[in-house]
């Protein structure tokens, strides 16, 4: 027994520099190739962003933005794309991604961005990221498990590059497909290739994401009850927002089958919902696009009252219709205009409330409360002149947490799976939105 405890140690000893060594190298190549990528996506959006800016009419390309993609995706053989749901099941179930995934989702998130859609750029990264890695995986004929690694590698790298919150990325990558099991077999790759793909992305200029937080409390027995009020109201967010995104999409599927049809219908109603828009604020494009420039206004203190309802709508009317991008920059600015406007009321200063919300609401939504408590440490610890200490991010803590336990099992990923139940420690097992 002992001898064969030594030789097995022994074994490990020999095996475990070889395995670390293949795995600095993989992390460090897909940072590299995925920072680059997430790199140049981040210029192409903004790129985009401020075009339509500048020329408000590009609106009216709207339904040909919308049928082009849907075009796209059907010549090349992906209108059945299930969009960051595939990545899932790509680490889960050890599908390979194609190639030409990344190019895709690339070129039609800068589309719909173009053309004013209301969508995020953290959906379009993932798929980017994924699917270079996933290749990459395939061409070093890797086994089941090392595939997996490197699929979840690919999305932390451009998730990292893009945002530039390398633990934030490391993390979600790690918990997002199985809710309630971390992946800890994938630390050392994906922490190492969301660090290299940030510095890709500082090397090219791409700005770190980050806000200024004002009224930040220290954590009291008053200042935890005024916050697990505001989480409670987080929680009840998420879900709408859930249901909202998802019924979007079924919607559109049951009234317009043909997915070019769906895509062309979709910028239409993206068009008259910004015209209704304009009914009682003229000349506002708030809630087409990612909407950066309101999450910063509500950081700040400044929000109009139906912001965040107006996004949800614009979101899944632009999603639901097949055009491409993502959900969490949305559900930033839904649970920042949410926690600006409702944090008063509490007695909260509603820059508080804005940093609260945008990180109870993304975990609400995605399932993730351990990447959700490292987003707020890196969105705000290093930007908020001194307020940011331990006892506040103990504040944001049990706002995520409750968030997380109240949102229940809605998810923006079905095929997110719940392993284990948010109440108990039973195995529930059991895909994101199941029986809701």
């Amino acid at each position: 027994m002992y001898t064969s405890t030594a030789e097995h140690f022994l074994r490990a000893l020999r095996t475990l520099p070889q395995l670390f060594l293949k795995w600095v190298v993989f992390a460090c190549v897909i940072g590299l190739a995925a920072g680059g990528v997430g790199s140049a996506f981040y210029f192409a959006f903004h790129w985009a962003t401020g075009l339509r800016s500048e020329h408000p009419w590009l609106l009216l390309l709207m339904p040909g933005a919308g049928a082009a993609i849907a075009l796209l995706y059907r010549v090349c053989g992906m209108e059945h794309d299930r969009g960051t749901n595939f990545v899932l099941i790509a680490v889960r179930e050890n599908e390979h991604m194609r190639l030409r995934t990344a190019p895709l989702v690339f070129v039609s998130t800068i589309l719909t961005h173009l053309a004013g859609g209301s969508s995020g750029r953290e959906g379009a990264i993932l798929q980017i990221g994924g699917a270079i890695a996933s290749r990459v995986g395939g061409w070093l004929r890797l086994n089941e498990s090392d595939s997996r690694i490197m699929t979840m590698c690919g999305m932390s790298a451009a998730f990292s590059a893009l945002f530039g919150t390398p633990l934030t990325a490391t993390v979600f990558a790690m918990e997002v497909v199985s809710v309630g099991v971390l992946h800890y077999g994938a630390m050392v790759p994906c922490v190492l290739s969301a660090i290299v793909g940030h510095w890709v992305a500082v090397y090219f200029g791409v700005p770190v994401t980050a806000f200024d937080l004002a009224g930040i409390p220290n954590l009291t027995p008053f200042t935890l009850a005024q916050v697990l009020g505001m989480a409670v109201l987080f929680a009840l967010l998420s879900i709408l927002f859930c249901k909202i995104m998802h019924m979007g999409s079924r919607l559109y599927e049951r009234y317009f089958p043909n997915p070019v049809v769906r895509a062309a219908a979709g910028g239409v109603v993206v068009i008259l919902l910004t015209g209704a828009v304009w009914l009682w604020n003229p000349g506002t494009y708030d809630y087409n696009g990612a909407g950066e420039a309101v999450i910063h206004a509500a950081v700040n203190g400044q929000v109009r009252p139906e912001a965040f309802v107006l996004k949800m709508v614009f979101t899944a009317a632009t999603l639901g219709a097949g055009f491409k991008g993502g959900e969490i920059v949305p559900a930033f600015f839904t649970g920042a205009a949410f926690g600006c406007l409702t944090a008063p009321a509490l007695g909260l200063h509603p820059s508080f409330g804005a940093g609260l919300g945008m990180v109870s609401v993304f975990c609400g939504v995605t399932n993730c409360p351990m990447a959700s408590l490292l987003l707020a440490l890196e969105l705000f610890a290093g930007n908020s002149y001194g307020m940011f200490t331990g006892q506040s991010l103990g504040l944001f803590a049990v706002c995520i947490a409750v968030s997380y336990m109240l949102s229940g099992y809605y998810g923006l990923y079905s095929e997110q799976k719940i392993v284990y139940s948010k109440f108990s420690q039973e195995m529930v097992n059991k895909n994101a939105n199941e029986d809701h």
